[in-house]
């Protein structure tokens, strides 16, 4: 076990839910001081997301200490203050004007350390008319216009199945902080960095949202095709449904001639990129009728050998299970002292020197109080205080 590439950063990680510990895990995971500041259970815990021994939250908070600290009492806030002399970066995701009412704001945070950066996730930014509004995923997937894009053609909004607007705000987040430390090193100053699940939404959305900023085409639902590479989707095999993308006058041409369809080629309404666009739901219409011949695994084998992208349609143990999913090892192993031995999800990012590491399972709630203010310079005696007057 190495000290990781962020070891000499400390995180304090005010976050709950699910968008702000995306961000802190990435800091953790590479090996950064992440101490989890949590409500201690007598001053009522605020909504952390779900169970705490759930695969949620054990998922998002491996790698980390927790601490009881309660920010609402004026000694908890000052312990907190102490904290912040030494760390490095504080991240929280509250609504925008919480902070402030705390007294942990960005400028209140910069007097007490100056190279102090704080990262922020609100649900619709930290000003302008939405701010003080709770952020939920669903909400900015709606507002971002991802769920207007998403679904079969005349469904309705259909909500995507993974919390897109919150991993990808967390994962803004994490990039601002990390750009903030290295501007930190020519500057010696901290900053304030935030994002929004809106934001994130929106950024996220990507071409799609090109499509109207530049060429003022309003998006619709595509359901399983793809809106723009034809042919591209879900095409029905003997026993179940694989992806294809044959999109490309070359990757088209390999495609029809793998299926032994060279008809498809010369064929008027499917010969050029314009025709096929035009003519997309007859095309196919006739590739299914060719597929459809075929076994799930033989197709994707057939295709990928004739140099055509296409891959199956996994179940999440189906996935898992899959030679090239175990290769890259996106099961992590780690043990809960709660839990036994469980496996987390991995990072997507691989490094020659510096590979991410899990160290550590999630805590429990203030597994490391003790430890960790006695590395603040608090005792024995004054811990116990604290604990006596619900401070920790």
């Amino acid at each position: 076990m190495t000290a990781g590439p962020l070891a000499r950063f400390t995180v304090l990680d005010l976050t709950r839910v699910r968008a702000g510990p995306t961000a802190v895990r990435y800091l953790a995971d590479w090996g950064a001081n992440c101490i989890k500041i949590e409500m201690p259970p007598a001053a009522g815990d605020m909504d952390m997301g779900g169970p705490r021994h759930g695969p949620d939250f054990q998922n998002l908070h491996r790698n980390k200490r927790s601490i009881t600290l309660n920010l609402k009492e004026p000694d908890g806030k000052a312990v907190f203050m102490k904290l912040v002399e030494k760390a490095d970066v504080v991240v929280e995701n509250y609504r925008a004007d919480v902070k402030f009412r705390l007294g942990i704001d960005y400028e209140s945070l910069k007097k007490v350390n100056p190279r102090i950066i704080l990262g922020s996730i609100s649900g619709f930014g930290q000003d302008g008319p939405y701010a003080k509004r709770a952020g939920f995923d669903q909400i900015a997937q709606g507002m971002g216009g991802l769920m207007w894009i998403t679904g079969m053609p005349g469904q309705g909004p259909v909500r995507a199945g993974i919390a897109v607007a919150d991993v990808g705000a967390g994962l803004h987040c994490a990039i601002g902080i990390l750009i903030a430390l290295l501007e930190r090193e020519s500057s010696g100053q901290g900053q304030w960095i935030s994002t929004s699940l809106l934001q994130a939404m929106i950024s996220m959305c990507d071409f799609q949202a090109a499509r109207w900023t530049i060429a003022k085409d309003v998006p619709g639902q595509a359901g399983n095709n793809h809106p723009t590479s034809i042919p591209t989707g879900v095409f029905k095999t003997k026993d179940g449904y694989i992806n294809i993308a044959a999109s490309g006058g070359h990757i088209y041409k390999r495609f029809c001639e793998a299926i032994k369809a060279p008809e498809l080629v010369t064929e008027a309404r499917f010969a050029t990129d314009k025709s096929r666009a035009e003519n997309r739901d007859a095309l196919n219409e006739e590739i299914n009728k060719r597929v459809e011949k075929y076994g799930s695994a033989e197709l994707v084998k057939l295709l990928n050998d004739a140099g055509v992208p296409a891959g199956p349609i996994y179940k999440m143990d189906e996935m898992f299970a899959d030679p090239q999913v175990k290769h890259l090892k996106m099961a992590h192993p780690v043990t809960s002292p709660k839990l036994g031995d469980i496996e987390v999800i991995g990072q997507a990012i691989n490094m020659s020197r510096t590979p991410f590491e899990m160290r550590s399972a999630t805590p429990e709630q203030g597994e490391h109080t003790e430890e960790v203010l006695k590395e603040f310079g608090y005792d024995a005696s004054a811990i116990a205080d604290f604990r006596k007057r619900g401070v920790v």
